[in-house]
């Protein structure tokens, strides 16, 4: 079977080296600064977020931010870069509770999802961020590339069949597309469905 990636190591992918880089530690001034920009950018976009807003948000300056972070380009990588290792936990955490057998941990992703996106509908932040910074230098865009990597091989690895898998990442990101962006309250139990319906014996 095939294994989910979990860790950076000599056998990690170059496609998901990025999104599996290990956070640096902060300082407490950093991780409020972390934290207010991961909110702002979130709520109101990358482009639209000045360093000095996040700096007053954390009750710090903009000398510290700088000091810890370098630039704001840096702390739009890492502030994708801990969101995802965020999801990552949470969701490899309610798959280990689960049942072990493919369809349940496929269909329990969806699950997940629904849960984790709540009633807000802000979309996800890898792709807002990819339509504020596209096909750039930033160093943010291989982490959001790498994030779409890692879902698709988390597919791969719970159904065991690489074709399979790339079908089911595909319904996964329309499902959060149609949910969020298409307003549509139905998304996840019809991708749930299409789901069951792609993994069902020919």
């Amino acid at each position: 079977m095939l294994q989910i990636p979990t860790a950076l190591d000599e056998t990690t992918p170059v496609s998901l080296r990025p999104v599996l880089t290990p956070m640096p530690v902060m300082t407490p001034a950093g991780v409020r600064l972390l934290d207010a920009a991961g909110d702002l950018f979130y709520d109101r976009g990358v482009r639209a977020v000045g360093v000095d807003l996040i700096a007053e948000t954390a009750g710090t300056t903009k000398k510290t931010l700088y000091d810890r972070f370098g630039s704001k380009d840096a702390l739009v990588r890492l502030y994708l870069l801990q969101r995802a290792g965020r999801w990552r936990e949470h969701l490899l955490a309610r798959l280990e509770s689960a049942p072990a057998d493919r369809e349940s941990q496929v269909l329990l992703v969806f699950d997940v999802l629904e849960a984790w996106m709540g009633p807000q509908r802000r979309g996800c932040a890898f792709v807002n961020a990819y339509a504020e910074l596209g096909d750039t230098d930033h160093p943010a865009v291989p982490v959001i590339r790498a994030e779409k990597a890692w879902m698709r091989a988390l597919f791969d690895a719970l159904t065991d069949d690489p074709a399979l898998g790339a079908h089911l990442h595909l319904l996964y990101e329309g499902t959060l597309v149609l949910l969020t962006a298409g307003a549509n309250p139905k998304a996840v139990p019809e991708g749930r469905a299409a789901a069951r319906s792609a993994m069902a014996p020919p």
